[in-house]
């Protein structure tokens, strides 16, 4: 039986960006897309003076591989002329739209098919159709090379590869069977939004429509049924035939990659997805390019030979058992005005420690911003300076890590 939608939205998606910042309690955030991930050396240096002058002195890595600028002055123009000219606003129209997520290993070692530069092309292809402007700041694109990573982040519409030829489009998770080659993938997922638009005005009913294509009823089968007929490659698309998703592999490693031609890429995390100005232009002279992956990590495809002892030296993490990877968190205080607890100073407290770790997430109110998708400890501050965990209370964040759950009690 079909899946009812979500009760109709009443107002239009707000999430923020460069041009359209989010008013925090330390400031406006401004949220810099990158498509697939991929920020050049030139490109980080930019932001390092950006964050440094501008704004809070860092950048901090968000759920979906972009990165985020807080504490800045809305009214002060040198952010956008700057973040323009380096090239990281190419198109003003469609600049929060450019929500593309991509295999970050792709190319590097495993996966199915090579999907490197089809987030390029791809977020060049949603740039040069005027009517894209109108997808909310929340859809979600993805190219999966076929280990199951960026699909499990819950994308609106995803290419997954089968085999190195060929693949099929994912509709809000749901396995359809619309075939392509990955070549033609880029144009696949644009038609797959142009559908989603059209059929989003058609449910529209003097509201402000679905953020996501899981809002709208059957989206998976009636996008589908639109591109059939755009889809190739091999096998054929067939209506009836039943596609598995990949069984997911771990994000991102921490550490040297080998790479599968020879050679190591390198793996590396900052604390709590937060970089400092000195790091990032540390992170600049390690690499030509950095890929910022959807769980706050960091890969260099073509690292220095001093990059290992660049990035140690700048604080980043390299150690796969390290206890900061086991601990993310929201903003906190004093950023967010509906935050119970500082909860980045309680968790640095708890990494002083340096002790084994469950893997957590910890917020500091009940909307529980940036949670990841796999399974995690879910931490909670409440109003009395307490923390919430498996419906119990315990004084503080330290307890809380070692508060065990009970049997049979899954983590979120």
């Amino acid at each position: 039986m079909p899946t009812p939608p979500p009760a109709a939205r009443s107002r239009a998606d707000a999430c923020p960006g460069v041009l359209a910042p989010h008013d925090a309690a330390d400031g406006a955030l401004a949220r810099v897309r990158l498509p697939g991930g991929v920020v050049a050396a030139a490109q980080l240096r930019v932001l390092a003076a950006c964050a440094e002058e501008l704004g809070d002195g860092a950048v901090h890595l968000t759920s979906r591989g972009n990165l985020q600028l807080r504490g800045l002055d809305r009214e002060d123009p040198r952010l956008v002329s700057r973040l323009a000219a380096a090239g990281l606003i190419p198109a003003p129209s469609h600049e929060r739209v450019r929500n593309v997520l991509a295999s970050p290993l792709s190319g590097i070692t495993g996966g199915r098919a090579d999907v490197r530069g089809l987030a390029r092309v791809l977020d060049e292809a949603l740039c040069a159709r005027p009517a894209l402007a109108a997808l909310p700041g929340r859809f979600l694109f993805a190219l999966d090379d076929g280990r199951g990573d960026v699909a499990a982040e819950r994308p609106d519409l995803c290419w997954v590869a089968e085999a190195p030829d060929h693949g099929f489009l994912q509709v809000a998770g749901v396995p359809t069977a619309v075939v392509c080659t990955p070549a033609e993938a880029p144009a696949l997922l644009v038609a797959a939004a142009e559908v989603f638009l059209t059929l989003r005005e058609k449910a529209r009913a003097g509201c402000a429509g679905a953020w996501r294509a899981a809002e709208l009823p059957d989206a998976p089968a009636r996008i589908a049924a639109a591109l059939l007929p755009r889809g190739s490659g091999a096998p054929a698309p067939d209506p009836s035939a039943s596609r598995d998703l990949p069984q997911r592999e771990s994000g991102a490693p921490v550490g040297p990659i080998p790479r599968a031609a020879g050679g190591e890429a390198l793996g590396v995390a900052p604390v709590l997805g937060e970089i400092s100005a000195a790091q990032l232009r540390g992170l600049a002279a390690a690499a030509p390019e950095t890929i910022v992956t959807p769980w706050r990590t960091l890969v260099l495809p073509d690292p220095a030979p001093d990059a290992v002892q660049r990035l140690r030296a700048h604080g980043f993490v390299l150690g796969a058992d390290a206890p900061a990877l086991a601990l993310s968190a929201c903003a906190g205080r004093p950023g967010c005005a509906k935050s119970h607890a500082d909860v980045r100073a309680d968790v640095r407290e708890v990494l002083a420690g340096n002790g084994p770790l469950p893997r957590a997430h910890v917020v500091g109110c009940a909307r529980r911003c940036g949670a990841p998708h796999e399974p995690h400890l879910d931490v909670v501050a409440l109003p009395d300076g307490t923390y919430a965990v498996h419906d119990r209370t315990v004084p503080d964040l330290s307890t809380a890590l070692t508060v065990p759950a009970p049997t049979g009690e899954p983590t979120v």
